[in-house]
């Protein structure tokens, strides 16, 4: 999947050219460059570093920038123009729009179609595009290039005089301003048997075969995608004319399957039993054996057929290798991969760290993006501003956690690419743990067939360790104090040993509305066993506006003045403090023993390291 278009803001001077570019793509994101820019959805630190990030994984760039810096900070990484994606410099006040790379991927589209939208100039300068209002190298979604090496030869030609016939049908090439004639003596061909093309023949390949596989499971990748190949080869179809790789429900997660579709560049699809039983009559090879197996009578063939539509016809019946099968059906259209029965459930769970956009990883981040819906408490939806945009949002209340997981998972098992979101990280006292509890407990089918990647946010107690210094330098741990879900009797257990073994603690959940005596009752336990000048760390709203962070004596702490917001970390016997600043600044921190090693260091060797 293609990563979401970058808007790259340098200076708040480009602000409102950068909102209007998310306004006209929503599912783009605004990068600002840390101390330059505010309210960015991704934060960095480094310009060159990071385009050439993005770069290389292939996203979309809109630089709101010169284009000398463009050019400065991608050059280190481009490699082949055959492969680089759209990069497109856009002056300040967004009137001047400038492809600068990936003019054939893309960028020059974008540039036309942004300078349309914002009353703007596209600076296009490629020769195809100016002479014939087309880039022959760059053709439409649903039409593929097999011959892009002849392109140069067949515009120079084209460019000297010699005119053009067409074989097949197509709008993009049609409509254009090539010199067409059907004497030409260039050919533009439109097909999907398999050919060699040349300096006089441009050969293009509809996405109109659907190819439907089956396969026991476990059947080795390689297997199912030899048998498509060979299936194809024998036929004479191409394999650019794949527009669909599909099977049943039950083998969305089964691996053959998705590197088969990924060999082709696409995502497999599935449909029901049901829905390819519909398609009995129209099948080659009906069988009484899949159908008590399966509850259809054919999977191969009536996936392609269910892929192709209703017009579409079986060209190819049930080809067998040793465990897996495959049949092929054309459509009299393109085949729109993703309009093609439904994709295998995703479910992306996600922490996005205390709520500051600088500390949510790039991963949460792109997981986000590229998710339909959203599951959260309202306000961790908030909190991710503008980047948002477009999504459909599910918002529940606090208390409400197993019906945010169970709607997360049933909307995932419907095919759509869900990401449950939580504030901190979400497997740190969150969702991600009921999660797996549920598939685990009620084996819902449609659950475990979900493809699940769980992303880490920065949690709370690393936050508030970062901004107190570095009190977790040595051994520590998290307590919730919340007794909801866990007996107080372990609770208090679980602070004793903690106590004893001097780690340095991390209360959760410290304080409620209701419950006020647990950390009256953690603050008695830790006494016993470390001394009253133990510092104390108060982290509240971490990440907000609202943070505040300060530091309290054990002796001196008071749980009436902590609320639910608050984080309280309790040093361990050897946790100290520290200023900085001429005495202006207080720090904690946790030694390692490094002390004691330099000290034994310098006895061995005279010296000190």
């Amino acid at each position: 999947m293609t990563p979401p278009i970058a808007i790259i803001l340098l200076n708040e001077s480009g602000r409102e050219t950068a909102e209007k570019l998310q306004a006209l793509y929503p599912e783009a994101l605004i990068h600002g460059l840390a101390g330059r820019t505010e309210g960015a959805d991704v934060t960095f630190q480094k310009t060159a570093s990071h385009l050439q990030e993005l770069f290389r994984a292939g996203a979309p760039i809109f630089g709101i920038c010169a284009s000398a810096i463009l050019i400065r900070c991608l050059a280190p990484v481009l490699r082949s123009k055959s492969a680089e994606p759209p990069v497109i410099a856009i002056g300040d006040d967004g009137r001047n729009i400038v492809p600068l790379l990936g003019g054939h991927h893309g960028a020059n589209r974008l540039a036309r179609e942004i300078a349309e939208k914002m009353d703007a100039h596209a600076a296009i300068t490629t020769a195809s595009d100016l002479n014939f209002n087309i880039a022959l190298d760059a053709p439409p979604e649903g039409l593929a290039l097999a011959n892009p090496q002849h392109v140069k030869e067949f515009v120079v030609r084209l460019l000297g005089g010699e005119k053009v016939r067409l074989d097949g049908k197509s709008r993009w090439l049609s409509q254009s301003d090539l010199p067409f004639d059907e004497d030409g003596t260039l050919t533009l061909k439109i097909t999907t048997a398999a050919g060699k093309g040349n300096g006089g023949l441009l050969l293009y390949h509809p996405k109109q075969l659907s190819i439907g596989v089956g396969c026991e499971r476990g059947t080795e990748p390689e297997e199912v995608i030899s048998l498509i190949r060979e299936t194809l080869a024998n036929m004479g179809l191409s394999p650019l004319a794949v527009g669909a790789i599909c099977s049943v429900d039950v083998k969305s997660d089964e691996p053959a399957v998705h590197a088969a579709a990924a060999y082709f560049g696409l995502t497999p699809r599935f449909f029901t039993a049901t829905e390819l039983e519909r398609e009995t009559p129209r099948l080659a090879m009906p069988s009484d054996v899949v159908y008590r197996e399966v509850g259809c009578h054919g999977v191969c063939e009536g996936a392609a057929l269910a892929a192709a539509g209703s017009e579409g016809q079986l060209i190819v019946p049930k080809q067998k290798s040793k465990r897996a099968t495959c049949a092929i059906a054309e459509a009299p259209f393109r085949i729109d991969n993703k309009n093609v029965g439904k994709s295998q459930g995703k479910l992306s769970v996600i922490g996005i760290g205390p709520g500051q956009d600088a500390w949510r990883t790039p991963e949460a981040s792109a997981l986000i993006g590229q998710a339909t819906d959203l599951v959260a408490y309202g306000l961790y939806l908030d909190l991710l501003g503008n980047s948002i945009a477009g999504k459909k949002r599910h918002d529940f209340g606090l208390g409400e956690e197993e019906k945010r997981v169970r709607t997360a998972l049933d909307l995932a098992g419907e095919g759509r690419n869900v990401a449950l979101i939580s504030s901190g990280d979400i497997g740190i006292y969150a969702m991600a743990t009921l999660v797996f509890e549920l598939i685990d407990r009620e084996d819902n089918p449609e659950w475990n067939r979900l493809d699940i990647q769980v992303a880490p946010g920065i949690s709370a107690l690393q936050a508030a360790a970062a901004r107190a210094g570095a009190p977790l330098g040595h051994d520590f741990c998290t307590i919730s104090l919340s007794d909801l879900l866990t007996p107080w009797k372990v609770i208090e257990k679980r602070i004793t040993a903690a106590a004893e073994g001097d780690f340095v603690i991390s209360f959760y959940n410290p304080v409620s509305l209701k419950r006020r005596t647990q950390l009256h009752a953690a603050k008695k336990i830790l006494l016993q066993h470390r001394p009253t000048y133990t510092p104390v760390i108060i982290a509240r709203n971490l990440g907000r506006e609202t943070e505040s962070v300060s530091f309290v004596p054990l002796g001196n702490l008071d749980p009436e003045s902590i609320d639910m917001l608050t984080l309280v970390m309790v040093g361990s016997s050897e946790s100290r403090t520290t200023q900085t600043n001429s005495g202006g600044r207080s720090w904690v921190y946790t030694p390692r023993g490094y002390s004691g090693k330099m000290a034994n260091d310098t006895q061995k060797t005279g010296t000190r390291k």
